[in-house]
Order: C-alpha cells, then structure tokens, then sequence
C-alpha cells in the first residue's frame, strides 16, 4: 500500500487525506468539487479546523498530496463522502446516492488487488452494498478486491490530533483484507490501538457510538424543560448528580446538530423500528428543544427582535449541518419575529436567511438574545451579551 486516493475532500476526506501524506503516503484527494479543488490547489482550506492551513501547506510541499476530479488508479481508496438521510412517506431513510455514486467512480478505476475502505458512517450492510457496485463497475470479481469499513471518531476542532491518537475500529470483510487496513492505519495512528473485527460490526459500532450520547442529550434535554417550570437551574443540578462516582449527565443545550449524532440513530431505527422505540424518543425529544425554545422565549417576549448566537451546530466550527440553532431560528420567523444572527466562524452576510452580524452588531440590533453555543468570541464577551436580555440555553452566562 503505497498510493492512496481519498474520495470526498469534504470536513472528513480532507483531513484524512493530510494524515496520511504525512504518515508517508502518496496522496490524491478526488472530487467532483471544481471550486473545492481550485481552492485546494492553491494551497487554500474550504473548511474551518484549527491547524488544518498549515498542515495542508506543508503536504502540498512535500509532494506527498496532490487533487484531482479524475479518479486515478492506485492501491487503496478510502471513500468519505456525505451520508445523509431523506424522509420517504414521513419516515426518515439512509440516503446511500453519495457512497453509490463514489463505487461506481472507484469500480472504473481499481485494478485487482485494489482495497476500497468506506469511512462514511452508514446503516448495517452499507459495505456489502458498495462491493455489489464496485464489482458492477469494475468488472472485476469479488475475489480480486478488498473492502473493509472503518468509521471515522473525530471531532471538528480536534481532527488532526484525534486522527493519530484515537483508537480505530477497522471492520474488515477478510483476513487478507484486514492485513491491508492494517498496514495503512498502523502507519498513522500512533497514539490509539486497532481493533479488528468484520464489516457489519464496524458498521454498527459507529452508530451504536453517537446513538448513545444522543439518548444522553435527550436525557439532559429533557431535564432542563422539567427543571423550568420547578424554578431549577438545571446546569447546577446536573454539576450536582455528577459527583456521583457513576453517572455522567451530558449538557442540555439547543438540541442536537451534525452530521452524525442527529443523523446516526435513524440508521439504525430504520431498519428495526419494532425494537428502537427508546432511539426514537431520544431523537424526537432533542429534535422538538429547539421549538420548546422558541415557543418559551415567544411568550417572554412576543414583539422582540432576536439574534441567535451560534449557528453551527458545534462550538468554534462553521459546519451548520443539522444545526438546531437555523431550526430554531426559523421557527421564531413563523412566530412573527424579525431574527438576526451570530456566527463568527461563517464569514458569509446571511445563513440560510438569516442576516449575520458580528456580536457587537447583534446586541445592538436585538431586543432579545438566544445563547445557542459556547463560541470563544462569545466566551471572551459576556459582558456585551449581557447588555440585553437573553434565553441562555447552554449555560455560558452562569
């Protein structure tokens, strides 16, 4: 395993490809983005990460990453691209077009021998799947490849540390598969341990992963619209249960955003709605917050102008995937609100809509602010924030 092509230079593909040119590989980060690639190219990021700039520089001038929007022929492939869900008759679905399309791209261009790795996360027997399109498009037979699945756990604001350190999960279809991951993740994760096991486990093991902490939230959700009306402040009374020795209450905040752990359950409840009743309370509990949210500040202050402070769906990142903080800031539109926003991470006049504004602006053109998320920008200025009134969803102003 010498050259390697990663699919999808998107918030995982492109990390990924820079980890491993560093851990000694030839690199070639496709994809079908023309305006991606020209950035890339020159040297520039699409994507807020912190150390990603420099790093992106230096295997650029290594030699050891180069971009293309034709898929080459090379060793190994590691597929990360978007795995979203879409809604068929009011029931939430998989949508595998994205891993369908990269299979049948990566299936023209393998040579036998070839190992195709999917890091997207995806439902049970997604890995299976994509093999059936590779050999559809290759030509080639089941026996003259390699597939294996091995799902990415990294955070936005880590990636680059998490990506070495984190231990790895490689979900291999065969022994002789797995050697060949092996051989790969060996050579880039340093601080972490892999752990090999089959494909559909692999599978499931990512999504059993985020279906935890989303029933967690939903717990903690929950706790904060009971503690509301008892006059509770409910980031205390968590602080307080956690000096228990065993239990660990996550923080309640917006709702629940991203591409994976507002995502994730549906795969599995897809395909076992019968025996999944608890992931979906916990899904449909932190996807109501944010219009609990909005439905409460409502009544405090019916003709307000409000800013929504965080509109990404994580702290210090600008993916605004399944961000509950748009949810809700378009739910106090369909309230009659006017609705300003800020996001320090976004450099862009609106989101969605939205207008964005710098803090200072924000404050000045509200009459009434959401706290959605913990931003630095935020954390070094509570006294702005504090010049209005405001619905603290996080606990920030505590």
């Amino acid at each position: 395993m010498k050259t390697i092509t990663v699919v999808g230079m998107g918030y995982i593909g492109l990390p990924t490809a820079i980890t491993l040119a560093r851990g000694g590989f030839d690199v070639c980060g496709f994809d079908v983005n023309t305006a991606v690639l020209d950035s890339l190219r020159a040297g520039k990021l699409h994507i807020v990460e912190p150390g990603l700039q420099e790093a992106l520089t230096e295997t650029i001038n290594s030699g050891r990453l180069t971009f293309s929007d034709t898929c080459p022929t090379s060793d190994a492939y590691i597929i990360c691209v978007p795995t979203p869900f879409s809604v068929e008759n009011g029931k939430r679905r998989a949508d595998l077009k994205y891993v369908d399309s990269a299979a049948a791209t990566v299936g023209r261009a393998i040579k036998p021998g070839a190992l195709v790795i999917l890091e997207s996360t995806v439902p049970p027997r997604t890995t299976e799947r994509m093999a059936k399109v590779l050999e559809e498009s290759s030509g080639l037979t089941r026996d003259q490849f390699y597939t294996a699945h091995c799902p990415e756990r990294i955070i936005p604001g880590q990636m680059l540390r998490e990506l070495r350190e984190n231990d790895r999960i490689i979900g291999a279809s065969s022994p002789e598969a797995a050697e060949l991951v092996v051989e790969i993740y060996s050579k880039v994760v340093q601080g972490g341990k892999l752990h090999v096991t089959n494909d559909v486990t692999a599978e499931m093991c990512k999504l059993c992963e985020n279906t935890f902490r989303d029933i967690n939230i939903a717990f903690a959700n929950e706790l904060s619209m009971i503690c509301d009306p008892l006059g509770v402040d409910v980031f205390e009374l968590i602080e307080l249960a956690n000096c228990h020795p065993r239990v660990n209450i996550l923080t309640p905040g917006a709702g629940v955003g991203g591409h994976c752990i507002a995502v994730d359950p549906w795969f599995i409840h897809e395909q076992f709605e019968d025996t999944t009743p608890l992931i979906l309370a916990a899904r449909q509990e932190n996807d109501f917050k944010p219009f609990y949210v909005a439905k409460k500040v409502h009544e405090l202050a019916p003709d307000a102008t409000i800013a929504v402070l965080g509109m990404a769906y994580k702290p210090n990142v600008d993916d605004l995937r399944e961000s509950p903080s748009i949810t809700m800031a378009h739910e106090f539109e369909k309230l009659g609100h006017k609705v300003i926003c800020c996001e320090p991470n976004a450099s862009v006049e609106a989101i969605e809509g939205i207008p964005n504004f710098s803090l200072a602006e924000a404050i000045e053109k509200a009459d009434f602010s959401i706290i959605t998320l913990a931003h630095d920008e935020f954390k070094a200025d509570k006294q702005t924030i504090a010049k209005k009134p405001f619905f603290d969803c996080i606990g920030l102003m505590r």
